[in-house]
């Protein structure tokens, strides 16, 4: 009697216990089989509560980056072409200009020239010119107000402004004759060019160092108002792209550490479970 009630608990504790042993035998090769397809696919391991994975992301350019971007690169591109106009207009005069030597220029007598100076090819006008003696090596020469003067009217001081009415345009050139001949004998300082206007004198020079680089600063103030701004976006994207990534970094050691932590109290719960008593 005492055999036959004790046999059938035997025969129902062994099936009992393989089949506990073979449901553990499968999660192990689940999460085995598991952990080695997330380390072929290279991304961390998720997390058991069902948190998600976390990405890097690459930062998206906006579209006010874009315009700033656009506009640094359009200044940029302007300033160029400022600098272009301004080496024309300026800087070769200057660098060109050799009226360098000073003298001592004496007022000879001035005098309106018979031959007078096309306007335009509608109208003509008068042609003042002035005459200085040089002390420095005594000789005579036009006197001009600048350099550009000397190539456009080689012989004249001062000319009107291009009118129709001859009558008024000679009253003009008279009213500066009297003043001019009311200085006759008085000297001022003046430059010359012996080299190649051994001829002619001027009383300042047009393209001067100050105002060529006056005019140089406008360029440049735009070419580095461009590279600024262009900079500028780019060390912004840059640090904004490290920042994503070092909070990745950071936000994928805790899954990773958390995964393991959970697996090793797995793992000891499991042998503890499986263990006899």
């Amino acid at each position: 009697m005492f055999l036959n009630t004790a046999s059938p608990q035997r025969s129902f504790s062994i099936p009992i216990n393989i089949n506990l042993q073979g449901a553990r035998r499968r999660q192990r090769r689940e999460l085995l089989h598991r952990v080695t397809a997330q380390e072929k696919d290279g991304s961390a391991p998720a997390e058991d509560h069902g948190e998600p994975r976390v990405r890097s992301q690459k930062p998206v350019t906006s579209i006010g980056e874009e315009r700033a971007i656009l506009l640094g690169f359009s200044m940029m591109a302007f300033s160029a072409l400022m600098f272009f106009v301004v080496g024309i207009t300026m800087v070769k005069p200057h660098v060109n200009s050799k009226w360098e030597e000073e003298d001592i220029c004496v007022l000879l007598h001035t005098e309106i020239l018979a031959e007078w100076v096309d306007c335009r090819g509608v109208s003509s006008m008068p042609c003042l010119a002035v005459i200085v003696n040089l002390t420095g090596s005594n000789q005579k020469a036009f006197l001009h107000y600048d350099e550009e003067s000397v190539l456009l009217t080689p012989k004249c001081f001062y000319i009107p402004k291009c009118k129709m009415d001859q009558t008024e345009l000679e009253g003009e050139a008279l009213k500066v004759k009297s003043n001019l001949d009311s200085q006759v004998g008085s000297a001022s300082s003046c430059l010359t060019d012996l080299a190649r206007h051994p001829g002619d004198v001027i009383l300042s020079r047009k393209y001067t160092l100050t105002k060529t680089l006056h005019a140089l600063l406008w360029p440049s103030l735009m070419l580095a108002g461009g590279v600024l701004l262009v900079g500028l976006v780019k060390m912004t994207q840059c640090l904004a792209h490290l920042s994503v990534e070092i909070c990745s970094r950071k936000a994928g050691g805790r899954m990773t550490s958390r995964y393991g932590q959970g697996k090793f109290y797995k793992l000891l719960q499991r042998s503890a479970v499986s263990s006899p008593i």
